[in-house]
Parts: C-alpha cells; sequence; structure tokens
C-alpha cells in the first residue's frame, strides 16, 4: 500500500512538472516575458529574434498581436511543420496547442499573446 501511495504521489509531481515545463515563459524565459496574469487572460509578450528556436511548450486557446512581422515555422507536437509570414499589425486566433516555433526570417519577430483562461460568466452586469 505505501509503494502505491508513493507512486501515486510521484506520478502527481511528475505531471506538476510536466505542466510548468511546458509553460511557454518557463521554458522561453530569454524570448517570453508575462506582462500580466489574472483571473481571465494571461498576456505574453514575445520577441524571437533572426535564427531564434522556441522550447516545446503549450498554450490554452490565445490571440496574437503581431507587433513587428516576420517568417516562422511552426513545430507541433506530432512533428507536423508548418510556415508563414506573420504581418505588421495582424491579429491571429488559434485554438490551444503545444508546439515550438523558429523564426526563419531576416527580422526579429515581436508578438503580443493574450492566453484565455476558462473562466464562469460574471454575475455582474453586462455591458
Amino acid at each position: 500500500m505505501k509503494r502505491i501511495a508513493a507512486t501515486a504521489m510521484l506520478m502527481m509531481f511528475a505531471g506538476v512538472a510536466l505542466t510548468e515545463a511546458q509553460d511557454p515563459a518557463v521554458v522561453n524565459p530569454t524570448s517570453v516575458k508575462v506582462r500580466l496574469d489574472n483571473a481571465r487572460v494571461r498576456v505574453l509578450e514575445a520577441l524571437l529574434q533572426p535564427g531564434q528556436n522556441e522550447k516545446l511548450h503549450s498554450h490554452p486557446a490565445y490571440t496574437i498581436y503581431v507587433l513587428s512581422g516576420g517568417k516562422v515555422r511552426n513545430h507541433a507536437a506530432d512533428g507536423a511543420t508548418s510556415e508563414s509570414v506573420m504581418k505588421t499589425g495582424d491579429v491571429i486566433y488559434r485554438d490551444a496547442l503545444t508546439h515550438w516555433a523558429e523564426n526563419i526570417g531576416n527580422t526579429p519577430i515581436h508578438l503580443i499573446l493574450v492566453e484565455l483562461k476558462d473562466t464562469a460568466p460574471s454575475s455582474g452586469p453586462k455591458r
């Protein structure tokens, strides 16, 4: 019984570590900064220099505002890749995903990401 409990505890802590390890700001501290974190959203600022790669991380559903665009290659967790050009001023919505990206262009890519949090509807007045 003690062995089962110890194994369960180890698995629980390993799961927490894995979840934290996929936080974009934790695994990419030089390129991703948290600018706001509250009950409804988390706002990240990302700056990816030409040739720079991110580490694997996860996002809930989120939007991206492109401050400075460029050419990016995205690598999905399943190994699939896609290339796109992000244009300055673009606003992009993405469903939840696990990926890593690399800047394959010649200019820095500067983004604001707004991650959406699952929250219960507000009981206050609607505006």
